[in-house]
């Protein structure tokens, strides 16, 4: 197999600087290993590629035409992404997107891992879907994302979902007209799931959720190896894309009419540490977007580790960087944390918070917390509460630890009984929801400004959207300020929702909470 063949995989064409006759084969692998922590560890000397281009090779064109597809996604926004992303792909197979299964030619699940619970949604999906199946044999059922990196989960589809027609990885979202293609053409499961640690892949088609807030990757994979977490292994190590190529991606963004983007990482306070030709950190990526004439711009999700003193001046500049950061901190115990391999104390913490509050003092913090880690006591447990009440989150998201194969963790003993996890999180989610209504009643009376989403979910007279600090906001107004910046008084605060009445779009350049 000639370099052209291996690659045929929509056309991805290797960077025209790389003249090396290269063994590609490692690429078209079918492999799902078990995590190794060890091995993990020692990553770093394979090479990632980069390709600038992409685009359908002409055997697949027009092999969607007269079909439809379906995505259903599980889990965080990166794989909200990819679901864009492949959306974009299906688009330009011919395919035309459905809104139900059963009206689809093809359907894929993207996965989550991160969580037991999200797993076990993903095998009752399979289930359901298994009747569809002996009505309509043609329709072709995958499953993908990060559930689909892990071994285990590979076996037991094998096992027990002879539904499903096709499995493929993180890394390999853009081989899907391959995929597809395979999975017509074959009798038996298709199933391609690489165990190198993914490229970075420029110029990938995306069919975007709407014209008002878009989400742009930076940063690929995590370094970290938190002892309860899968994402190191289901994504791969931290690779970054090249500034030019996200600055670019968000100028385009802003002159199609967009009024926020969302970075996307793992951990994207890591972004530009796996540079090795420029110096160029997450803090200077953020001043250079900082003077595109886009009105917002957010990012998800920080670690604290990497959380550095420049990244925080350049936030106080304000500007088109809102006031609101995600700041996972999952203990507010020093030896929990420890055992976690969070890589900072609880002193470190609060040292980092102070910082960021003295920059930033109208900042919104929100946050990450998990109960009942094993090993956990209820002192323990109580520097948690006493964290949460000193940093003064505005909410957060709260978990019962839940273990995951092929983690550290999971080899120690789940040995915090579920009544005594579920009491600690009544608890903890008792002190979320009253500083959380703390935090929403000191808007009442102010006039904020609101990026107009929609309609509200509940009522399609009220219209819905967000501030700056990510408050939601609901009001009356014309349907025509949906997509715009408006100006609204908070009349009403609740605990998770403010209400408020609409005083008019936003005409100049204005900074309100």
């Amino acid at each position: 197999m000639n370099e052209e063949q291996r690659l045929s995989a929509g056309r991805i064409k290797p960077d025209k600087a790389d003249k090396e006759e290269k063994d590609y084969s490692q690429y078209f692998q079918t492999v799902y290993t078990e995590p190794s922590l060890k091995k993990a560890r020692k990553r770093g000397g394979e090479e990632v590629a980069y390709f600038d281009d992409f685009e359908i090779d002409e055997r697949f064109q027009g092999m969607g035409k007269g079909r439809k597809f379906y995505i259903r996604t599980y889990g965080c926004q990166m794989n909200e992404h990819d679901t864009e992303v492949m959306g974009g792909i299906f688009s330009a197979l011919g395919y035309e997107v459905t809104d139900t299964v059963e009206d689809a030619n093809v359907i894929l699940l993207n996965t989550c891992a991160i969580r037991e619970n999200a797993e076990n949604k993903v095998f009752g999906e399979l289930g359901h879907l298994k009747s569809l199946k002996r009505r309509n044999p043609d329709v072709l059922i995958g499953v993908c994302g990060c559930m689909s990196q892990e071994e285990s989960v590979v076996n037991k589809i094998l096992k027990t979902y002879d539904q499903v027609d096709m499995i493929f990885g993180t890394h390999n979202i853009h081989r899907l007209p391959n995929i597809i293609h395979e999975a017509y053409m074959s009798k038996e499961m298709v199933i391609e799931v690489w165990s190198k640690e993914g490229d970075i892949i420029e110029n990938l088609p995306k069919v975007r959720h709407g014209n008002i807030k878009a989400w742009v990757n930076i940063m690929y994979g995590c370094d970290k190896f938190c002892t309860y977490c899968i994402v190191p292994y289901t994504r791969g190590k931290e690779r970054s894309r090249r500034p030019t190529d996200i600055i670019q991606e968000i100028r385009q963004l802003a002159a199609e009419g967009y009024k926020e983007v969302t970075l996307l990482g793992q951990n994207v306070n890591a972004y530009g540490k796996d540079f090795e030709d420029i110096a160029y950190r997450f803090g200077d990526l953020m001043d250079d977007l900082r003077k595109i004439d886009l009105p917002r711009i957010r990012f998800t999700t920080s670690h604290p580790r990497d959380f550095d003193d420049y990244l925080i001046e350049v936030l106080a500049k304000g500007g088109n960087l809102v006031e609101h950061i995600h700041l996972p901190v999952q203990s507010g115990s020093t030896s929990m944390l420890k055992i976690m391999g969070r890589i900072y104390s609880r002193e470190a913490f609060l040292e980092l918070v102070r910082k960021i509050k003295v920059a930033i003092p109208n900042v919104s913090l929100t946050t990450d917390i998990i109960v009942g880690f094993p090993n956990e006591t209820e002192a323990q447990f109580l520097e948690t509460m006493t964290l949460y009440e000193e940093v003064g989150f505005e909410t957060a998201f709260t978990y019962i630890y839940s273990p995951r194969d092929g983690t550290p963790a999971a080899k120690m003993a789940d040995n915090i009984p579920m009544d005594v996890k579920k009491e600690r999180l009544q608890r903890l989610n008792d002190l979320v929801n009253e500083y959380s209504a703390a935090a929403m009643k000191q808007f009442e009376g102010e006039v904020v400004e609101v990026l107009v989403e929609g309609e509200s979910k509940r009522n399609e007279e009220v219209l819905s959207g967000y501030t700056r600090r990510s408050k939601l906001v609901n009001f009356k107004a014309p349907k025509s300020v949906i997509g715009k910046l408006v100006h609204v008084k908070i009349t009403e605060a609740k605990t998770w929702s403010l209400d408020g009445e609409f005083i008019g779009v936003v005409e100049k350049k204005e900074v309100l909470i």
